[in-house]
């Protein structure tokens, strides 16, 4: 049950990240379709203004050109640029969430532990179970005692069988944690890619800019293309490193406490290994 509740968990995961992708391109590319503004009125009214308004003097009232500002750079990355901000905050989203849930105060609470070893070294099996199979008890500890006790009250030979069974549902219980994290993996993959990918767009589009214009482009033409071009790259190495780095942590920080968790368990149960006939 828990193997296959792992997996339909695992499943969810994927389907809200696809589900999420889609909705970030078409959003993205509304978005993108209202961005074509330029940065600036004054460039705009400055190449409508005649010949002798150019050749006047530029009085204290003349306005300085504005800066391209943070917003501006954004705006430059067009719908690509959207997408992996987007997918920035999916990823801090996994990383609250994984924060909160791989912690050894959750998958392995010592009070919970404390009271399990309590009653097994008691006998009580029945509170132990009861115990585990208590919704509101879920934990990684609490799961892999619950199949020991199992595997050791339904066989003969339990006693000599349930370490196997504690050692498959650690297995299990990991691969699902190792599977939450994957979200991020994926993310500090695509990320990159789509950097890459608005640099390619935005060459294209510059080198088109150059054909049309018969190879004489204006800087001023070719500035959002090349603009795009390093945004993009910019923005996807920005969140691809974070969620890499992210990654990285948890799956070290689930190694330790799976590592702890099982020598920890295995003092827990070791009394059903001196019970022959029960």
């Amino acid at each position: 049950m828990q193997s296959r509740g792992s997996s339909l968990l695992a499943w969810g995961n994927w389907l809200r990240l696809a589900a999420v992708l889609v909705a970030l391109v078409g959003v993205s590319r509304l978005i993108d379709a209202g961005s074509a503004i330029p940065l600036s009125a004054q460039e705009t009214e400055s190449e409508a203004l005649p010949a002798d308004d150019a050749d006047a003097p530029s009085g204290p009232a003349a306005a300085p050109p504005r800066q391209r500002g943070f917003i501006d750079t954004l705006i430059a990355g067009g719908y690509i640029g959207v997408i992996i901000i987007l997918l920035s905050m999916v990823a801090v989203g996994f990383i609250v969430e994984h924060s909160l849930s791989i912690r050894k105060s959750r998958l392995m609470p010592e009070e919970a532990l404390d009271q399990l070893e309590e009653w097994i070294a008691a006998g009580d099996l029945d509170a132990a179970t009861q115990f585990c199979e208590d919704p509101r008890n879920h934990s990684l500890a609490t799961d892999v005692i619950l199949a020991g006790l199992t595997r050791f009250r339904s066989s003969q030979f339990g006693f000599a069988e349930y370490k196997s069974a504690v050692e498959e549902a650690g297995e299990d219980y990991t691969a699902s944690l190792y599977r939450k994290t994957d979200v991020l993996s994926v993310i500090g993959a695509i990320a990159p890619m789509l950097g890459l990918f608005g640099t390619v767009e935005g060459m294209m589009e510059s080198f088109n800019t150059i054909a049309e214009s018969g190879g004489m482009a204006r800087p001023d033409q070719l500035a959002d293309s090349i603009g795009k071009a390093l945004v993009t790259t910019w923005l996807g190495l920005l969140v691809a490193i974070p969620a890499m780095v992210a990654f990285s942590i948890f799956r070290n920080k689930i190694d330790s406490i799976v590592s702890e968790c099982g020598k920890r368990v295995e003092r827990v149960l070791l009394p059903l290994g001196r019970k022959r006939t029960n």
